[in-house]
């Protein structure tokens, strides 16, 4: 199995005032826990930066002209554009670079230079709707690559995977419409963006939400899999399998109250290569979203990436 690793340093210098928990040294453990020698054989490649056109894929262009708007010409000025986003000087090109490395993921898996991809880039993305930027996410780099990869390759069924510990509501409000991109989420319920019930299913039953209770575990989550979220992507079938890897669900993380280890990650991570090796020639994408306690971000995406390169 083929694996590869899209970073750029220009992801740490998307700066958020101090005590943020969406912060570089987030990427700074991962880089750390790829040290291990596990890890020698991982195809690590620099993520180019995308054109701005890309944002459009999944943004009107007033979003894309609203965010380049707010960024400041001064070095060290960080300024706040919604209640806890903010963006630098070099927001712009950070995020522009983790859309540039989800598309160059997406070419990858379907020309044959890789298996599966994980992109470790930040700002994240999956808050982002169509016309807002919110909860730390200026652009939605998983929509983004979907649409992509329905443009460029034809891909008639796109299937999207969100663990993170809040409700992706940004790639839910941008494939609302879409019958042939199917989104399926494990979150905590009630907590940030208070959204994600059951009844939340989309204008053609192509979301699927699996809510979790506080305090939560490991049992509950996996059960939750296996009921709501591989039923729903075996049925469906799809051609390409996206996944939005927030790592904030991990017992660890001091944004949510679920109780996940490392394990639970590794074990879901098996579960959709299963369902990508079934239905869509083994093409996986999968792109860093939350994750805010150091040690458990460390752990539970350096698992991730290994179930990865172990197919």
């Amino acid at each position: 199995m083929t694996t590869r690793l899209y970073e750029n340093k220009i992801f740490l210098e998307h700066n958020t005032p101090e005590g943020h928990p969406e912060r570089a040294d987030r990427l700074r453990s991962l880089a750390l826990a790829l040290e291990h020698p596990n890890f020698e054989r991982l195809e690590r490649v620099q993520a180019p930066q995308a054109n701005e056109d890309a944002v459009l894929l999944a943004h009107p262009e007033e979003h894309l002209f609203s965010v380049m708007r707010e960024i400041p010409e001064e070095e060290n000025r960080i300024r706040q554009i919604e209640a806890d986003t903010h963006v630098s000087q070099k927001s712009l090109q950070a995020a522009l670079t983790g859309i540039g490395g989800a598309i160059a993921a997406v070419d990858d898996v379907f020309n044959g230079k890789a298996d599966n991809v994980f992109v470790a880039s930040r700002p994240p993305g999956h808050h982002a709707e169509k016309s807002k930027a919110m909860g730390f996410c200026l652009f939605n780099n998983v929509a983004i690559a979907a649409r992509h990869a329905q443009k460029t390759y034809g891909v008639e069924r796109v299937a999207i995977v969100d663990w993170d510990v809040h409700h992706g509501n940004g790639t839910q409000d941008i494939f609302w419409d879409d019958p042939n991109v199917l989104f399926c989420s494990t979150h905590q319920m009630p907590l940030y963006p208070w959204t994600g019930e059951l009844g939340e299913t989309g204008a053609h039953n192509n979301i699927i939400n699996a809510p979790l209770e506080p305090h939560a575990a490991g049992d509950h989550f996996r059960e939750a899999f296996s009921t709501r979220v591989l039923p729903a992507l075996h049925n469906f079938r799809p051609d390409f399998l996206l996944i939005s890897a927030g790592f904030d669900a991990h017992h660890r993380d001091p944004l949510a109250q679920i109780n996940l280890v490392g394990d639970d990650f590794d074990w879901a991570t098996g579960r959709l290569m299963e369902i990508a090796g079934r239905y869509a020639g083994n093409r996986l994408v999968s792109l860093l979203e939350g994750g805010y306690d150091l040690e458990g971000l460390a752990e539970s995406a350096g698992l991730h990436i290994c179930r990865l390169m172990k197919g």
